[in-house]
């Protein structure tokens, strides 16, 4: 099979990617997924991301872990990444944010032109149907649909008083450029009458309307990438494995890899593009030396605090509660407003450790039950949780290979914690988190506090629990970064460095990690990257 293009992954920027570009019926692209299809009901329903996240059974997951992490007391961190068609924006929490203006302006600072906000801030409103209408940060045309809270509880509103009792100002939109304050998260979710309550991954967004109606699209789901075929220094296709079968297929223009920052990574090593060390040892010819290859890991590292409440008009585990789950299905299913398109996460906050710094360095969700351990062990009762995550770490971790099998899992090693600035920003977060948390508009909903936290607990512990308890909240990036330093895998438009007809386009080409969650930017790099490739091929 030969195609203009062939994109490696269906995941948020794969489906982008493939929608983009098909478009113009003259340009034919076949998209490979691992996994499946990305429609069942444990997808639509927002709350279905909680059966799904846990990785027990994996559920449209590739459930990685991380090495032993030191930082975390040799813990294996879990690494959960979506294998279906949406990739991981089929099992997030589906909240849509799209970081500081700061961030993509570092960007073009480094020497990646036209990657600034004013430039980026095109393609997110030309990718969005917001609930609110169009005005100067939003779109309302797009395929992405943003909507507000379907059914948000009571306490949710509670945790948001709280944080204006300790000095933070209310928020109404995360998403203008300036992300301090605290408020409701705006979601990846439908507000169509037909699919209103339903989560809008980007392949039920970009994908799911087009794929069945263009002739110029292939989609080939369960179609494990083993490697990237080249000819030199050009990449012409790609060898993947559908069931036990072997298959080819090549590109005439451009192979697109959009694997994430784990497997984008990984799939260059295993077609022996990389640094020697991380390929040769397991018996792979190299095709071309690119020392960035794998480096330059970052990941949010969160930290969770919990309390047990007597209020059961939240998520639990209770006879009250899988009474209302019942009533809230059927509102689901009747109109879409209700728990069930709840993100779980359903309001939080920015803000600043330090109040000399120029913009918030750390990041609250607050959830509407009981978290631990990603959901894998379960509070009987009904709580709440509230999660604190730094969001310019300084830490950097690495992808590389462990096998030459291309079905074994990458080595995954974020190096959580060795960097102290972090560990610092950390604990003074957490402490001010709980500091909201014990603020007199939450005093209602407290019952118990879990974990071993309370108003005695001094920086050591803070210290101990925090390498104790803490792990991702799922925001890895940067591991084909762009740029054009020693280190820089991809260029401004995304092409590897010394190669031909090879490009990246996921979040592994940030060159440093949003303030903030990664969906919606990685849906913005795809729309970019799309304009980027028709341009570079326009007769």
């Amino acid at each position: 099979m030969r195609f203009d293009f062939v994109i490696i992954g269906g995941g948020s920027a794969g489906s982008t990617m493939a929608s983009r570009l098909t478009e113009d019926p003259n340009v034919s692209v076949c998209l490979l997924e691992a996994g499946g299809e990305g429609n069942g009901i444990l997808v639509r329903a927002p709350v279905g991301a909680v059966a799904m996240l846990p990785g027990r059974p994996k559920i449209c997951n590739w459930a990685f872990e991380t090495e032993p992490q030191p930082g975390l007391n040799g813990r294996r961190g879990y690494q959960p990444r979506g294998k279906t068609l949406g990739g991981s924006s089929a099992i997030n929490a589906m909240l849509y944010v799209r970081g500081q203006k700061e961030d993509y302006d570092n960007w073009a600072n480094q020497g990646n032109e036209g990657w600034d906000w004013n430039n980026v801030l095109h393609y997110f409103k030309k990718a969005e149907n917001n609930v609110r209408g169009a005005d100067d940060a939003h779109g309302d045309s797009g395929p992405l649909q943003v909507s507000d809270q379907k059914a948000p509880r009571p306490i949710s509103e509670a945790y948001i008083q709280a944080c204006t009792e300790t000095q933070l100002h209310r928020s109404k939109d995360f998403n203008a450029g300036d992300n301090e304050g605290a408020g409701y998260w705006q979601t990846t979710v439908h507000h169509s009458a037909e699919k209103n309550g339903e989560r809008c991954s980007a392949a039920a967004g970009y994908l799911f309307p087009v794929m069945n109606q263009r002739a110029n699209l292939t989609v080939i789901t369960q179609a494990h990438a083993t490697r990237i075929l080249f000819e030199g220094k050009r990449a012409v296709g790609v060898a993947y494995r559908q069931g036990k079968q072997d298959k080819q297929v090549h590109a005439v223009k451009e192979v697109i890899l959009s694997g994430g920052a784990f497997k984008s990574p990984q799939l260059l090593q295993l077609s022996g593009v990389g640094r020697p060390e991380d390929i040769t040892p397991h018996g792979i010819e190299m095709v071309h030396e690119l020392p960035g290859v794998g480096q330059n890991l970052q990941d949010h590292l969160d930290f969770t605090m919990a309390y047990k409440t007597k209020d059961t008009d939240n998520f639990g585990i209770g006879l009250r509660g899988f009474v209302k789950l019942i009533s809230e299905i059927l509102k689901w299913r009747k109109d879409g407003n209700s728990m069930i398109a709840s993100t779980i996460s359903e309001c939080g906050s920015f803000f600043k450790t330090d109040p000399n710094l120029d913009r918030p360095d750390v990041q609250n969700h607050f959830v509407i039950a009981i978290v631990d351990d990603h959901a894998r062990k379960l509070h009987f009762g009904y709580g709440y949780s509230c999660h604190v995550c730094v969001l310019r770490p300084y830490s950097r971790g690495e992808v590389f290979l462990k096998s030459a099998d291309p079905f074994a899992a990458p080595g995954i090693d974020p190096r959580f914690l060795s960097d102290e600035r972090d560990l610092q920003t950390l604990i003074r977060g957490a402490k001010m988190t709980r500091a909201m948390l014990e603020a007199p508009a939450m005093a209602k909903y407290k019952h118990k506090e879990l974990f071993g936290v309370s108003d005695h607990t001094t920086d050591s512990e803070w210290e101990q629990h925090i390498r104790n308890r803490s792990d991702t909240v799922y925001h890895p990036v940067g591991t084909c970064k762009m740029g054009h330093d020693e280190m820089a895998v991809v260029d401004s438009s995304l092409r590897v460095h010394g190669m031909k007809g090879l490009r990246v386009v996921d979040a592994s080409i940030m060159p440093a990690l949003v303030s903030g969650n990664t969906n919606a930017p990685t849906i913005m790099i795809a729309k970019k990257a799309s304009d980027m490739i028709k341009e570079s091929y326009a007769s």
